[in-house]
């Protein structure tokens, strides 16, 4: 089985901003999964979320694969969600008449979802906090890869 991906919009906004402290980071990530044919996958919750500040045109779409929201991604993100609040003590009042739902509970549900999907990868603290909070009750298939740490550390790499 091959392995893959999932990008956070944080991962594209630094990969897209040569400004921003983690953009060497990002770029780096970017290219080891590119020549190490690890594919790179994005959510259509990210682009959504992206495309509040940015262009879609900016993001590098012909190296990502499209990951749509579906109705397995729904289900399985409620059960999460679910999780998520009663960790958080989350009162049934405050979920009344609607649950928001965190995106992050959205992301996670299509990564562990995807067989293939071994790390979602972002700059988000909340996202690993949240992770955390879920492995409390569940075992997801995936973990997360912080861009605030070079890949070099990450996969034991010597940068030569």
């Amino acid at each position: 089985m091959k392995h893959s991906v999932l990008l956070d919009t944080s991962f594209f906004i630094r990969l897209l901003n040569d400004e921003d402290p983690l953009h060497s980071n990002a770029v780096g990530y970017f290219k080891y999964f590119l020549e190490n044919e690890i594919a790179l996958k994005v959510s259509t919750i990210s682009i959504a979320e992206y495309c509040v500040l940015g262009e879609l045109e900016d993001l590098p779409l012909k190296n990502v694969q499209i990951v749509p929201f579906n109705l397995k991604d729904a289900k399985k993100t409620g059960e999460f969600a679910k999780i998520i609040f009663t960790e958080n003590k989350i009162s049934v009042e405050k979920l009344s008449p609607r649950a928001i739902i965190p995106n992050d509970s959205k992301l996670f549900a299509q990564s562990d979802l995807d067989k293939t999907i071994s790390y979602f990868v972002t700059s988000d603290v909340r996202s690993k906090n949240t992770l955390a909070l879920l492995k409390k009750e569940t075992n997801p298939k995936f973990d997360i890869i912080s861009i605030d740490v070079p890949y070099t550390e990450t996969f034991g790499i010597l940068d030569l």
